[in-house]
């Protein structure tokens, strides 16, 4: 089974640290957020497509073409969003193939990609401290995302999905919206294949946060390390 890492954006909340590293590269709880992806990945994921653009010679050079004895495929990635980084993935994948898709610089635990893949689609989720920094989750009585809000100003919730997802190919078929900000976010697909798919939402741990700034790197490592 494949992956897909996005892993192409600048990090730009970020910028005193990324002007030289890439996000996914950045460490916290002692090693880069891709290590951490890795290393809670089953042995049924055997296979990795990691999107780059921004800095990418640091992540291929870092990565090659093996990681944690999985076996890894690079694609070109977008300066219009993660969406269109997405969509750079579609020549490694079949017509009807199931594979997984996290971004690149998120915090997994085994226990929570073994929970994903135990259904057909799902989608990881975690309570967050600030709604509008991320995509927040509506979720309907049968355990199903209904809806996702990309970065809402007002939200009711703070169940954030933001996390690893599990789908198939007919995600392409799908094409992304403009944000208000002008980005192209891949959450506008998967708000799409929701409404034709049921994706589950997979509760993650208390470990999960947003690293959006600096001092997130801190946070995070003290709720991992805790």
């Amino acid at each position: 089974m494949k992956i897909i890492v996005l892993a192409a954006g600048r990090g730009k909340r970020m910028r005193e640290l990324t002007s030289s590293i890439p996000k996914p590269l950045l460490q916290f709880a002692g090693k880069g957020a891709l290590d951490h992806i890795f290393s809670a990945l089953p042995p049924e994921i055997d296979e990795a497509v990691i999107v780059v653009k921004y800095l990418a010679e640091q992540i291929m050079t870092y990565c090659g073409d093996e990681f944690h004895g999985r076996k890894i495929r690079y694609a070109e990635g977008s300066d219009k969003g993660t969406a269109f980084s997405f969509i750079s993935s579609r020549p490694f994948i079949k017509d009807g193939e199931r594979f997984a898709v996290v971004y690149g610089d998120e915090y997994l635990t085994l226990e929570e990609v073994v929970s994903c893949l135990a259904h057909k689609y799902s989608w990881l989720c975690y309570p967050v401290d600030d709604p509008t920094m991320v995509g927040i989750a509506e979720v309907d009585s049968h355990g199903n995302i209904t809806n996702v809000i990309e970065k809402p100003q007002q939200s009711q919730s703070n169940l954030a999905a933001d996390g690893l997802m599990v789908v198939d190919s007919e995600i392409f078929n799908y094409a992304p919206d403009s944000h208000t900000d002008g980005e192209y976010y891949f959450s506008t697909m998967m708000n799409k294949f929701i409404k034709d798919h049921p994706v589950v939402a997979v509760y993650g741990s208390s470990k999960h946060g947003q690293i959006t700034a600096p001092e997130d790197l801190k946070k995070m490592s003290d709720k991992i390390d805790g």
